[in-house]
């Protein structure tokens, strides 16, 4: 008979407790199991533990990268480039795929001009790719492509706007922020026109990762503007000389087709480099002052006023008035610019003398309701709609609207208490060149995508006087440059119709004493306008505009008659003779 063994007391507990704990161990092996699965099909991972893992995952095998496809270039009429893309390039470098580290660094290091430690540090790295540069020009990324390093360096290509000509119509065109997008003229205004499509791209940083397709399908479209290179030139050497020559402190040239709207040239002092707009110091040069420098006009305001009171029939042609010297009007005394009484006065002479109290009893006898439906039918008080961001309105004040008082319709007839914008003045006395028909100012002459070529058509605002009417004021004008104060801006050969305006700077507390602004507006020629022209200039040394702005016309009228082969009277009376024309001379 067997004897039986007795288990010590430990012996007998271990074995009531070993099934429980092999139990507890397959349970345990089941979640691990169960865990193991789950990170393997991320089924139940935490949401924010799978993002950091992903997150510290792709730093080291990917990174993002902004690629914008190449945005459409802006050119002159002409063909001439205005705003084009060159390229730059984001350098990074896969250590462990570099022959020897410490030469690649001095090698690096000779061309990005960097210290050769620091980049030592990179090259030696045990990540799988570094950036070095996160910017580089062209030249320089050929420089590093020399250096052989192989499938060690990588270079990733980044569109960088660039722009030719430098500071020239900076202000039309604009420029491209670091954020690719468009800023201020025509790259703000078109910006979903030019940009194309931008697109965040992840990039391998596994060399031997095959990288994204092409962006061919993505790009911009091309601008054609209105605007001519060569005019633009012009015109901005010419208001370079008139601004040291006057000592004025800012200035602005615009040079229209008054038949169709198109803008030739839009000069502005100071400007700045849209290459380089980084580094501008003073915001406010870039906005564009022609379409956003609210002013008085002063006496380019009587032009207006002539041809509201010649259409709306308050007067004729041949009407005369008696000039004492005052006029008592809405509780002030308004007076003629040289404080003299000039008598009897034709219609002709208030312009010719540039007279304030003409203007204002023009005015006063068509009555506020007849006088400021013209001034709304010119489009003063409303944007004239170019295709340019950051257009200012002008500012008036009509009767109804609680700033207006009865003072106000003699003021606003000669230019005071009437803000307007350089672009809305000229567009104006525009529809006087043009036979009364006010024309859309354009700065965008075709939109080219791909094979599509859209054409901008010349549009009409309005006509806001009749073509009798036009015909009378610009007749008007040609005698103010024949035998009145604005004689300076004849040019020999050439019917000139223009008329200048000087007018105080307001401030909070009055007006400034001893400062003006000066306009000249005029076009050319008279007969039959090929072109017209507004110059202002702010602060100048001497204070009145017949003095000043009438000069810089005749200068630059002098250059651009040449430039636009623009006969003088005498040959196209010849070529009228035989039956041509000179509106077909391509400009």
């Amino acid at each position: 008979m067997a004897t039986q063994t007795t288990l010590l007391p430990q012996q007998q507990t271990f074995r009531r407790r070993l099934p429980l704990v092999i139990v507890g161990l397959v349970v345990a092996s089941f979640i691990l199991l169960g865990r193991m699965a789950s990170f393997q099909f991320q089924v139940g991972i935490d949401p924010d533990v799978y993002e950091y893992l992903t997150r510290m995952r792709d730093n080291s095998y990917r990174r993002e990268l902004r690629i914008a496809a190449a945005r459409g270039n802006i050119y002159d009429r002409n063909g001439e480039s205005l705003a084009v893309n060159t390229l730059e390039y984001q350098v990074g470098i896969s250590p462990n795929l570099l022959d020897d580290s410490r030469i690649a660094a001095t090698e690096l290091a000779s061309v990005l001009g960097r210290p050769e430690l620091e980049l030592f540090s990179a090259t030696s790295s045990s990540a799988p790719w570094v950036m070095i540069a996160s910017r580089v020009s062209a030249e320089v990324g050929q420089r590093l492509v020399a250096l052989n390093l192989g499938s060690g360096l990588d270079m990733a290509p980044i569109p960088r706007r660039s722009y030719p000509q430098g500071t020239l119509a900076s202000q039309v065109i604009g420029f491209v922020g670091g954020d690719l997008s468009g800023y201020y003229g025509v790259e703000g205004y078109y910006q979903n026109t030019l940009a194309g499509v931008i697109r965040d791209r992840e990039i391998s940083n596994i060399p031997f990762d095959a990288q994204q397709g092409d962006l061919e399908g993505d790009e911009g479209a091309d601008i054609v503007l209105t605007v001519d290179r060569d005019v633009q030139f012009i015109a901005e050497t010419q208001l370079l000389q008139a601004i040291s020559a006057t000592g004025s402190t800012q200035g602005t040239i615009i040079v229209m087709n008054p038949r169709n709207g198109d803008i030739l040239a839009m000069a502005n002092y100071p400007t700045f480099d849209p290459n380089a707009y980084f580094n501008i110091s003073d915001p406010t040069v870039l906005n564009n002052m022609a379409i956003a420098g609210n002013y008085e006009p002063g006496s380019v305001m009587k032009v207006i006023t002539m041809a509201a009171a010649l259409d709306r029939g308050a007067i004729r042609p041949d009407f005369t008035y008696y000039d004492n010297g005052v006029l008592d009007i809405g509780g002030i005394q308004v007076r003629n610019w040289d404080r003299a009484a000039h008598g009897t006065v034709d219609a002709t002479q208030i312009l010719v003398q540039s007279l304030n109290i003409g203007a204002a009893t023009l005015a006063t006898l068509m009555g506020p309701d007849s006088f400021y439906a013209e001034l709304n039918e010119f489009g003063f008080g409303r944007r004239t709609g170019v295709d340019l961001q950051g257009e200012e309105a002008g500012i008036f004040f009509a009767p109804g609207n609680p700033n207006w008082a009865e003072a106000n319709i003699a003021t606003n007839s000669f230019g005071q208490g009437i803000s307007v914008t350089p672009l809305q003045m000229l567009t104006s006395v525009n529809a006087i060149a043009n036979g009364g028909l006010m024309m859309q100012p354009r700065i965008v002459h075709q939109i080219i995508d791909g094979e599509n070529v859209y054409t901008s058509q010349p549009s009409a605002l309005g006509r806001p006087i009749s073509a009798e009417a036009a015909a009378q004021v610009s007749q008007m004008m040609v005698e103010v440059i024949r035998e009145g104060l604005d004689d300076g801006a004849s040019i020999p050969g050439y019917t000139i119709a223009g008329k200048t305006g000087t007018a105080e700077i307001p401030t909070p507390f009055g007006y400034e004493d001893g400062a003006s602004i000066v306009t000249f507006v005029g076009f050319l020629p008279a007969d039959d306008p090929q072109i017209s022209i507004l110059i202002r200039l702010d602060r100048p040394r001497d204070y009145w505009a017949s003095l000043v702005a009438a000069p810089v016309f005749r200068q630059l009228a002098e250059r651009l008659v040449v430039q636009l082969a623009i006969p003088p009277d005498s040959v196209r009376a010849q070529i009228a003779a035989e039956g041509g024309s000179i509106s077909n001379i391509a400009r």
